[in-house]
């Protein structure tokens, strides 16, 4: 008798697969360039960082699709009872209604993300539209009294609704769209004071790049002396913000155009829905020192300059010690 165990299968997934060979597939590009061209030049305004969910702290999408999702969830139950028509087409066009503001927070969304993650943000969109037109047509044929044709286009359209949904999830989850790329900062960086080079390291005006704990920083020193840093890794999609044009203040991430305040790391514009981490900063002995602050969101933090006569200085560029 053999007493070998049994093998594993360690196959990948088969719609994971297709998820992953999606991502690649590049033959929607030109496509997406002009829908994301489009989009970007809507005349939105301030309201493009509503639509974004920076005054929420993350996207606001996936709380709008929640009542298109929970109004025709509920018209499928309806629908599963006899003579509730009525009442499911209600909810359906409750639903069909709700649609439009949500997919144009996903629109402004999509068109700021990586090529990979809009072939599959495309794909997403492409599955709820097809579910829109089906709950508009299953919406028709309720007034017109096709109950049979009504019911089944509604629980088609409710099919359409959850593949829409999986391949958000796996935008959201997978692909990491929408998630804060700078979390993870105050879990890494330990504890005190890092020295991270001398001062003259440092030109004025000048984003720099440093590593405290392996983990990027943004390094400014203003022509008056004072000292900003700043995670460099941008929290809507990780771009280098040390590559990023630094004025009035704030530094601009070079890949989608989100500007952080350097005294603080707050988000002044979007896309990116949440602050940079920010750092103390002291000088001591010529050097820069740095150490990560603990601070209420869009509170300005400390400061802090241990040279001679620091105090005094520091007091004339209105820091707090």
């Amino acid at each position: 008798m053999s007493t070998t165990p049994p093998r594993r299968r360690t196959g990948q997934n088969r719609v994971l697969w297709l998820l992953d060979r999606l991502e690649r597939e590049p033959r929607a590009d030109a496509v997406i360039d002009a829908l994301r061209t489009g989009i970007r030049s809507l005349p939105l305004g301030s309201g493009r960082d509503g639509l974004h969910g920076r005054w929420l702290g993350h996207p606001v999408h996936p709380l709008m699709v929640q009542l298109p999702i929970g109004s025709w969830l509920s018209a499928a139950l309806l629908d599963l009872r006899p003579g509730r028509s009525r009442e499911a087409g209600l909810l359906i066009g409750v639903g069909l209604a709700a649609t439009a503001p949500a997919a144009l927070a996903g629109a402004v969304d999509w068109a700021e993300l990586h090529r990979r993650q809009q072939r599959v943000g495309l794909a997403h969109a492409l599955a709820n539209t097809a579910a829109v037109g089906l709950y508009a047509t299953s919406l028709a044929c309720r007034v017109k009294g096709r109950s049979g044709a009504a019911r089944a286009l509604g629980f088609l359209g409710l099919t359409a609704v959850g593949a829409g949904g999986m391949l958000g999830g796996h935008l959201a989850y997978r692909q990491a769209s929408g998630a804060n790329h700078a979390e993870e900062v105050p879990h890494v960086v330990t504890d005190g004071w890092h020295r991270i080079g001398a001062v003259a390291e440092f030109p004025a005006g000048r984003p720099e790049r440093r590593s405290v704990d392996d983990v990027p920083v943004l390094v400014v020193r203003e022509p008056g002396g004072a000292v900003h840093a700043l995670a460099d890794r941008c929290s809507h999609l990780a771009g280098p913000l040390s590559e990023g044009t630094v004025a009035d203040g704030c530094v601009e991430c070079p890949w989608h155009g989100s500007v952080f305040r350097l005294s603080d790391g707050w988000n002044v514009r979007g896309p990116a829905t949440a602050p940079q981490p920010a750092f103390d900063t002291r000088i001591v002995d010529g050097h820069v020192e740095v150490r990560l602050r603990d601070q209420e969101p869009g509170r300005p933090g400390r400061q802090t300059d241990r040279r001679p006569g620091a105090a005094e200085e520091g007091a004339a560029h209105g820091h707090r010690s």
